[in-house]
């Protein structure tokens, strides 16, 4: 017997891929009604309404019976594995929903990486859901480099949603599992990276500096993606130290010795992250911030990432208000939140602290001062000391800005 809820997945995958309706489907031999309590698993299927639905999809009784699970799950790996599209890892995320009968390291692979594409699409809550999984599956495999690389994957996410605490708790644990197993360097440096980044971000620079010299030292040899994105945390925590110098001289060797034939991607933001990093200068060095900008932008014709289209057009908002150019600056950030921003935890409340000094700015002064007090509030309250402390400070000189404005 076909049994439920399986046999309604499966039916509706075979109308979604032929581009049917339930009312085309089901024809004049069913009511819609049936056939969505059908797919909904909601009703047992009778061996009339399978034949019915078989003949009108033109297929054999056989293709609704449940495949193997692991078998199904293999298949759908081997598809995502090779071919790179959203379509392929959909069915593999579908493959894994089966759940109970698969074997775990193929179960592992594919919860890999669906949680990277996921990822990729900024959707930081199902990643989050799919790397507890990973790490629990690695765990129980216990097996020291998958449940590294797992910990360092969740550290990451974490990261990225605001979670800054147990960031912390898990790239630790991956570190020293890297660390006490002598994994290989990547292994090392990937779980270094994750802990510098999140004890910059908790405002434990003196933990993050020494980890970001053990990730420079460790890399030291290299010049490739690795060694950049390394000088590129090691010059961030030098900027949350306050010395822009040593982070504008670990940036430029990044950028000098990173070709963009390698990685586009990483090439871009390195240009990004030197962008942010001129804007930060006292004064702000308005122009060579958008030399770096253009730069970045050039390359968007070639890399179609939602998150460092926003990013750099957010940075565009930045200068502009810096040059006070406010109404170019409003029109570049409403066309950033007019399209769900997807960004880290940082760049987000950045984005909300730009939108409150412009409404300070055009006479919306104690709404922006609300909002600005609620995001220093809530970055203190998740340790984000600094971040924080940057917020009370933009807000002050924006009050000043105003108010002198006003004057004049």
């Amino acid at each position: 017997m076909l049994e439920q809820p399986y046999f309604g997945r499966r039916l509706k995958q075979l109308r979604s891929e032929r581009g049917l309706s339930q009312a085309a489907l089901v024809g004049d031999g069913m009511s819609t009604g049936y056939l969505s309590r059908l797919e909904s698993g909601a009703r047992q299927p009778t061996a009339r309404a399978v034949e019915h639905l078989a003949s009108r999809l033109g297929i054999g009784v056989a293709a609704f019976e449940e495949a193997d699970a692991t078998e199904s799950l293999a298949q759908a790996l081997a598809l995502a594995t090779s071919a790179d599209s959203d379509e392929n890892f959909r069915a593999l995320e579908r493959a894994l929903s089966a759940g109970s009968g698969q074997d775990p390291l193929l179960r592992w692979q594919a919860l890999w990486l669906v949680s990277q594409w996921r990822r990729r699409h900024n959707e930081h809550a199902r990643e989050r859901t799919l790397l507890e999984e990973l790490v629990t599956l690695g765990d129980q495999l216990g097996l020291p480099a998958l449940r590294s690389r797992g910990f360092t994957q969740l550290a990451r996410c974490m990261r990225a949603s605001g979670e800054i605490v147990p960031a912390v708790e898990a790239a630790t644990t991956a570190h020293q599992l890297a660390r006490e197993n002598e994994l290989p360097v990547q292994d090392v440096a990937s779980s270094l990276l994750a802990l510098v980044s999140a004890e910059t971000e908790a405002g434990r620079l003196s933990e993050a500096r020494a980890h970001a010299d053990e990730l420079t030292a460790l890399t030291v040899k290299r010049s490739d993606a690795l060694r950049a994105e390394a000088l590129w945390t090691a010059a961030a925590v030098r900027v949350r130290q306050g010395d822009l110098g040593a982070a504008q001289e670990l940036l430029e060797e990044a950028l000098d010795s990173f070709s963009s034939a390698e990685n586009l991607t990483l090439w871009a933001r390195l240009r990004v992250a030197s962008a942010r990093l001129h804007l930060q200068k006292t004064p702000p060095e308005l122009d060579v911030s958008e030399q770096y900008i253009e730069q970045a932008e050039a390359s968007l014709a070639f890399v179609s990432i939602a998150a460092l289209e926003q990013e750099v057009t957010f940075l565009k908002a930045e200068i502009a208000f810096q040059r006070g150019q406010f109404e170019d600056s409003r029109a570049l950030l409403d066309r950033v939140r007019g399209t769900d921003p997807r960004m880290t935890y940082r760049n987000r409340v950045r984005l909300e602290i730009l939108d409150s000094r412009l409404l300070i700015i055009e006479g919306r002064e104690p709404e922006g001062l609300q909002r600005m007090r609620a995001l220093a509030e809530e970055a203190q309250a998740a340790s984000n000391i600094d971040l924080a402390a940057d917020i009370w400070r933009l807000l002050a000189e924006t009050l000043t800005q105003s108010r002198e404005g006003s004057s004049a």
